[in-house]
């Protein structure tokens, strides 16, 4: 490096204790690049702004805290849920919401190229982006090829905190239209709780039962939670 460059790489490190603490966060970024910025410098350039007392990073200090530090449960928020911290109205909340989205679907493209199921943990990781930090149950079946490859996943439901509805006729028309040879099937539990209820494991006998006579074999029923899931086939329930 030269010495100019030294010179002047110093002056605006040296410049950066002059200016708002709000505003270093972009400058840190410019000048360190982004992976030397915490959470929390990162959240404070999406909300751009704090209060008269507090500076962004002291919003953003405040909002992780509230969440235990961790960014899967900040995802769960929802923008009402973002505007009840003090210094974020409608529009840093969306903008917190979106960027967050953002990475959500940034992780979806990833795992969207030709996959091919081998066990329960591959189809845990491949619903995933769809299922991950949702504060409602949702119910998706996966159409497997011959090969055990993903021909397409599909939503079948959404419904509140406690359960959603599965149509056995809506599921398995799907899965003919595709000629799909196989079928999983994949709903979460926002509660975190892996354990089938009674519901779940009526559904999943019927849904073997049907299966079998159509000649479209349910592979697994997978219990979705953020950090850790539940197999049919892996518990011998298929």
């Amino acid at each position: 490096m030269k010495h100019t460059d030294t010179l002047a790489a110093y002056n605006t490190s040296l410049n950066i204790k002059t200016w708002a603490e709000e505003d270093r966060p972009r400058e840190k970024l410019l000048l360190k690049g982004k992976a030397a910025l915490s959470d929390a410098e990162l959240i404070a350039i999406l909300i751009g702004s704090g209060t008269p007392k507090l500076t962004a990073v002291d919003v953003a200090k405040l909002i992780l805290s509230a969440v235990g530090n961790d960014l899967n449960e900040l995802a769960r928020l929802s923008v009402k849920d973002l505007m009840k911290h003090k210094g974020i109205g409608e529009a840093k909340a969306i903008t917190i919401v979106s960027a967050l989205e953002l990475g959500r679907r940034r992780k979806e493209t990833a795992a969207a190229a030709r996959t091919q199921i081998t066990c329960s943990t591959d189809i845990y990781n491949y619903i995933k982006p769809q299922l991950l930090d949702l504060p409602h149950e949702e119910f998706w079946v996966i159409l497997l090829n011959r090969a055990n490859v993903v021909m397409k996943k599909e939503s079948i439901s959404a419904g509140g905190v406690a359960g959603t509805v599965a149509d056995p006729k809506i599921i398995f028309k799907k899965a003919l239209e595709q000629l799909a040879s196989s079928v999983i099937l994949v709903h979460n539990h926002p509660s975190g709780n892996i354990k089938p209820s009674a519901a779940d494991i009526s559904l999943t006998k019927k849904m073997k039962e049907a299966g079998q006579f159509l000649d479209l074999p349910i592979l697994d029923h997978i219990i979705f939670t953020n950090n850790d899931y539940y197999s049919f086939a892996d518990e011998g329930l298929l």
